[in-house]
């Protein structure tokens, strides 16, 4: 810590210097508590699938009668462990509350993980069993006083964090993973030495399962797991600024892809198919309705040349009987007009002879 102090001091950048050693101890410090709850009780079960104590004596006060005699029994103790060490002291929860609860997100990934480790029996979650079961009685409700203005207790900080329920236990299990490199990074880098023998390769397979949950299609730009993401691609930035600060060969390890450009790439894809596809939709149904109407403008005007039809035959019929009408008024005044001929003829001839 001094070394980093005197060299940072000779570039007369304190703001960088105070910045470095915040947050690079601050996470150090999660890890530190993180570790010890892994080396503790283990995150594998034994041969009778049972979770294993590794040094019960740690989780003593958090047991019945100081003995955790069951399997969830050993998980409560193990998740009031890492909140007490966090939040226990007022000042220390205070602090944490003005800045942010990413370590809440950390403390969430253990204990989803280690619960997915047994099998789901009935229809609720291991997650949400333990909630009803531990979360909800009285050890997690003690109000810690002087934060109240942010949060009243433990369950209060699950509370704010339920997305987690609905989170895969796949994708828990790749979180877990990474969560792990990060903190054997941060722990095992040499700030005198600036050397990690492990740094460079927990690096790499960082990123692989960062990339690998990133580019899972199930998802989406505004969900839970990018919020849990971007908390690991920030400790893991910061980690690579402070090896670098100390003279390490941090510039050398892979860089993160950003949620935005691996989401917006996948996005654009989607985006692109579902245009395609409502456009190809709107296209039939288009057709069908023009289709709908030309059937019914061709009906429509099939009915009006028949009626056309009908009526010129009608008006034709009509011209003919009134012809025919007028045919035989004219033919019977001709005939009325000769016979009146016929008989003046007569009585011209008559008096003639």
């Amino acid at each position: 810590y001094l070394s980093f102090r005197r060299a940072i001091i000779k570039t007369d950048d304190i703001n960088i210097y105070l910045f470095y050693v915040q947050t690079y101890f601050k996470f150090f410090r999660k890890c530190r508590i993180l570790l010890s709850v892994k080396n503790s009780i283990s995150d594998k079960l034994d041969k009778n699938q049972d979770y294993q104590f590794i040094i019960e004596s740690n989780f003593n006060k958090y047991c019945t009668n100081g003995k955790c005699s069951n399997n969830l029994g050993k998980i409560d103790a193990g998740c009031l462990y890492l909140f007490d060490a966090f939040f226990e002291s007022s000042s220390v929860f205070e602090s944490v509350a003005k800045s942010n609860t990413n370590i809440v997100d950390y403390i969430m990934i253990w204990l989803s993980y280690m619960l997915n480790l047994k099998e789901q029996i009935g229809n609720e979650t291991n997650l949400q069993y333990f909630y009803k079961t531990f979360i909800n009685n009285d050890k997690y409700k003690k109000p810690i006083t002087g934060v109240e203005k942010y949060y009243e207790n433990y369950k209060d900080l699950i509370d704010k964090k339920k997305y987690f329920w609905d989170l895969d236990s796949n994708i828990i299990s790749n979180f877990y993973k990474a969560l792990i490199l990060l903190c054997e990074m941060y722990t095992n880098f040499d700030e005198k030495s600036s050397f990690c023998s492990i740094c460079s390769q927990n690096a790499k397979k960082f990123v692989n399962i960062y990339k690998e949950i990133n580019q899972n299609n199930n998802i989406t730009s505004d969900s839970s797991y990018n919020k849990i993401l971007s908390i690991l691609e920030n400790d893991y930035n910061n980690f690579k600024k402070y090896c670098n600060t100390k003279g390490g060969k941090c510039e050398e390890y892979p860089t993160l892809p950003t949620i935005e450009n691996t989401r917006s790439s996948g996005q654009f894809s989607e985006d692109t198919s579902s245009n395609s596809s409502i456009t190809s939709k709107l296209f039939t149904v288009l057709s069908i309705f023009v289709f709908i109407i030309w059937i019914s403008e061709t009906s429509s005007k099939t009915k009006i040349k028949r009626k056309a039809k009908k009526y010129k035959e009608e008006n034709e019929s009509l011209i003919y009987d009134l012809k025919s009408s007028d045919y035989s008024r004219n033919s019977n005044n001709d005939l009325h007009m000769l016979r009146n001929c016929l008989l003046g003829s007569n009585f011209f001839i008559i008096v003639f002879i």
